[in-house]
């Protein structure tokens, strides 16, 4: 329909008598699309607890197509369903005793938490599960943290299902997400897998939600609507009836409480890790050497870069100054390659400089490591190694990632070097060598999360060697003693952060975020401080903190933070709701903090 001359894409919730004194367009065309009642209920939800509009919360929807082979669409909701085809019969893969035994635990619960240590085999019972939700004529949703885990899973669920399996993420192209929605709406598909969108595709009759790898923070949105895809999956499963079945080898603290938990405590395949912890902050000749001797000795090795210690900032040795980027009050990141300085928020870039712009000292000098500077070190010192960059930087396009993946299996390449995609769940059988850098720096981070997020990782990095043979895990850091007490039992540790956080985070208290940005310093303190004073009305909510946030300026808007914490959800929601204005953004159950 026509809005201010633009024709604008609209969704009709019910029809009204026309006030007579109201002016209306005229619509122009009624497409073969709707929402569903359910859609629109869940959208509903989203929109009121994560403080979005309506048309945002439904515009992560796809609806469905009125009249299509698959599905009819009644006012109140979908009433049948018609299958285009009888389904076939998958051959499932062959369970062990343990796998077997956590499967018909699972049978018997509509929501849970397989806590399965890496290699132990939880793909196996993911397929399992799917193919017995299959043969009872509904259809599942797969959900992995981000797209450089779909070539691997796409390839291991395709064996199975075959073409009933529809890959679902934000890199496809416009005529490949068309393609895909017709075979969706002709009844032709089964299983939908991908990232976070994937959760809000138009499947007549879910039985199942898998969200793999639920620890990770890909899962949370972190523009309008600020949803988190597991949370959601798990309100979607009860709104729906479907089972919704969590994983991971190291769950987050929240789920690990919130759930009933199924345990696998043994890896498929029985291989011995030895790790070694050494001090330092960057990559050392020792590590170097180490990567030498298992590339002449055939084997493939994994080097991981944290991703905000990734970024070399060029700073003045005179006055200690950092280059900051004019628009935001960070440094601006060093590409060498590309020869620029870019700022990782607003995407600001200009030429490298050569004076420091507060003193005028030359030269600038950066001394951080980077996955570009590692891997200068490493070819020079190991000659004939091929080093796959596995970064944001390298991967950009799916296609980029499936060759990179596919050069790394075959052994075309021998080591793989790169950021917090390495972590992401990913199956090599040749690895045998993990190398850890920057984990202090991770433990250091502001974040009332960051011991579980530092060891999650160490555990996930190095559970990605020795999946086939025994592997070496060499970390670089001056907290070996926390590090060492729970590297062999994750349990162990969300027991005692368990005691850590209680009483003061969730998931014994729920958090909110208030945000204010304003081109205008002064204004945006008064805006927090103006806030800050409306929520003292509500005497259950407590104001953590208020002011500057740790990144103090994004795209030339000066930033305010307000960390609220209730012990009850509603009570929050209420204050929030009575707070609530377009000059701030709220942020429920945030899991960013700068």
């Amino acid at each position: 329909m026509p809005v201010h001359s633009k024709v604008k894409l609209a969704m009709v919730i019910n029809e009204v008598e026309k006030p007579e004194a109201f002016q209306t367009s005229e619509i122009l065309t009624i497409l073969d699309t709707a929402y569903s009642k359910s859609q629109i209920e869940i959208a509903q939800f989203i929109s009121e607890y994560y403080f979005s509009s309506l048309g945002e919360a439904i515009a992560l929807f796809i609806p469905y197509k009125n009249c299509s082979v698959g599905i009819l669409v009644h006012e109140k909701g979908i009433i049948a369903v018609h299958r285009g085809q009888e389904c076939p019969r998958y051959e499932l893969p062959t369970l062990s005793n343990d796998q077997q035994k956590a499967y018909q635990q699972l049978l018997k619960k509509d929501r849970a938490l397989l806590f399965g240590v890496t290699g132990s085999g939880k793909t196996e019972i993911f397929i399992s599960l799917m193919e017995k939700v299959i043969e009872e004529g509904k259809q599942c949703i797969f959900l992995m943290p981000e797209i450089s885990l779909t070539p691997q899973m796409q390839t291991r669920l395709e064996k199975y299902f075959g073409k009933r399996v529809v890959m679902w993420h934000s890199k496809l192209t416009k005529k490949q997400k068309e393609k895909r929605l017709e075979s969706i709406y002709a009844g032709e598909v089964d299983i939908v897998a991908g990232a976070r969108s994937a959760l809000f595709t138009p499947l007549d009759n879910i039985g199942l939600i898998i969200v793999d790898e639920e620890h990770d923070d890909s899962y949370k949105s972190m523009m309008k609507p600020r949803y988190h895809a597991r949370d959601m999956a798990v309100y979607m499963g009860g709104k729906l009836g479907a089972k919704v079945l969590l994983a991971s080898a190291t769950p987050s603290l929240s789920s690990y409480y919130k759930y009933d938990v199924v345990k696998l405590t043994k890896p498929f395949v029985q291989t011995q890790k030895h790790y070694q912890f050494v001090e330092g902050t960057t990559l050392t000749n020792g590590m170097i050497k180490q990567i030498g001797a298992n590339f002449k000795a055939g084997e493939q090795s994994l080097l991981f870069v944290p991703t905000r210690g990734n970024f070399k900032y060029l700073y003045c040795q005179k006055c200690g100054k950092t280059h900051l980027c004019p628009y935001c009050s960070v440094g601006m990141a060093l590409h060498r390659y590309a020869r620029h300085l870019k700022c990782h928020y607003c995407n600001y870039t200009e030429a490298i400089q050569e004076s420091c712009s507060y003193c005028g000292h030359t030269p600038l000098v950066s001394e951080r490591m980077g996955t570009v500077e590692a891997k200068e070190m490493i070819s020079s010192s190991v000659e004939d190694i091929v080093i796959e960059q596995f970064d944001r930087d390298s991967i950009t396009t799916a296609t980029k990632l499936k060759k990179a993946l596919k050069r790394f299996e075959s052994k075309e390449s021998h080591l793989l070097l790169g950021t917090q995609m390495l972590s992401k769940g990913h199956d090599y059988a040749n690895i045998t060598l993990s190398v850890i850098l920057g984990l202090d720096y991770l433990l250091g981070l502001g974040d009332y999360r960051a011991r579980e997020r530092a060891m999650s990782l160490l555990i996930q990095i190095a559970g990605r060697s020795g999946r086939a043979k025994s592997a070496n895990v060499l970390i670089q850091s001056a907290n070996a003693d926390f590090f060492q007490m729970y590297l062999h039992d994750y349990e162990v540790f969300l027991e005692d952060e368990m005691e850590f956080v209680r009483d003061m985070y969730p998931p014994f208290v729920s958090l909110a975020r208030v945000l204010v940005s304003h081109k205008d310093d002064a204004k945006g303190a008064k805006i927090t401080l103006d806030t800050v004073e409306r929520l003292k009305a509500f005497s259950e909510v407590e104001i953590v903190g208020h002011g500057k946030a740790p990144v103090e300026r994004i795209a030339n808007k000066f930033r305010y933070n307000i960390l609220l914490r209730c012990a009850k959800r509603i009570p929050l929601l209420k204050a929030l709701h009575g707070i609530n204005s377009p000059l701030i953004e709220i942020d429920m159950d945030p899991v960013e903090f700068s």
